[in-house]
C-alpha cells in the first residue's frame, strides 16, 4: 500500500526594495561594454551587457551596443527599484564610455558624479631577459 504524500514547495518572492540613489558601473573594453547598477554599498541590482542584448562579434564593442545595454539595465532598475540618481564609475577605454551615460537621459536618472576608475599600470611588466650572444 503506497501512501500519497504531497510536497509543497515554498518559494519566496524576490523583495523589491526601493533604492532611490545608487551607483552605475560601466566597464568599457574594446570587445564589450558591461553596465551594472548597484546600491551605495555595491550590491548588484541590475546588470546588462552588449553581448546580453544580442550583439555578437565586433559589434559588441560599438557605442550603439553600449547605449542599448545601458537602456535595458536602466529600464530594469527603474521599474524594479525606482532609482532616480546615480554616481557613475567608468572603467576602460572602449567606445561605449560616453554612450552608456548619455542613454540615462531618456529614463530621468540624474547623474550626480562621474569618476574614471580605469586602472593605471605602475612599474609595468617584467622586462625581457638580456640577450646572450
Amino acid at each position: 500500500m503506497a501512501e500519497a504524500t504531497t510536497t509543497t514547495k515554498t518559494t519566496r518572492k524576490k523583495q523589491r526594495r526601493s533604492v532611490p540613489a545608487g551607483q552605475l558601473h560601466i566597464q568599457a573594453t574594446f570587445n564589450n561594454t558591461i553596465i551594472t547598477f548597484t546600491d551605495k554599498k555595491g550590491n548588484v541590482l541590475a546588470a546588462s551587457s552588449a553581448g546580453a542584448c544580442g550583439f555578437r562579434g565586433s559589434k559588441k564593442g560599438t557605442a550603439y551596443a553600449a547605449q542599448i545595454a545601458s537602456e535595458k539595465a536602466s529600464e530594469n532598475v527603474q521599474s524594479l527599484h525606482g532609482m532616480k540618481a546615480v554616481d557613475v564609475f567608468v572603467k576602460g577605454v572602449g567606445l561605449g564610455r560616453d554612450a552608456a551615460i548619455r542613454a540615462l537621459g531618456a529614463f530621468d536618472i540624474t547623474v550626480e558624479s562621474i569618476k574614471d576608475v580605469t586602472g593605471v599600470p605602475h612599474g609595468g611588466v617584467r622586462p625581457k631577459k638580456a640577450r646572450r650572444v
